[in-house]
């Protein structure tokens, strides 16, 4: 049976509104859907790189005690995890960097 969810632990850790630190997550294998409904977003359209924050907030499942994994978490990760997870994300999925567009590095800017 083939790995589907893989338990990451992010260098700094996301800091809810309580002050409550969350470092232990999961993130599950990107389907093709992940990558193709984040192109419908007004956001991407005009701001590509904003791609990477949709599709991580698809694809992580768990994200220390946080009920729900949404865009304004990921926007708010510190600068190093948010790098930490876009790299755990091509390694999992097995991607390359060339030639793709949605968590390459063209987007991590």
């Amino acid at each position: 049976m083939i790995q589907t969810e893989f338990e990451f632990t992010l260098p700094k850790g996301y800091v809810d509104g309580d002050g409550n630190l969350h470092r232990k997550g999961v993130m599950r294998l990107s389907r093709a859907i992940d990558e193709i409904v984040p192109m419908r977003d007004p956001r991407v359209r005009s701001n590509p790189a904003y791609a990477t924050v949709i599709i991580l907030a698809r694809v992580i499942t768990k994200l220390g005690g946080l009920e729900e994994i949404s865009s304004t978490v990921i926007e708010n990760l510190f600068a190093s995890d948010l790098s930490y997870l876009q790299k755990f994300y091509r390694q999992i999925n097995e991607l390359e960097d060339t030639g793709w567009t949605g968590l390459s590095e063209e987007t991590e800017n």
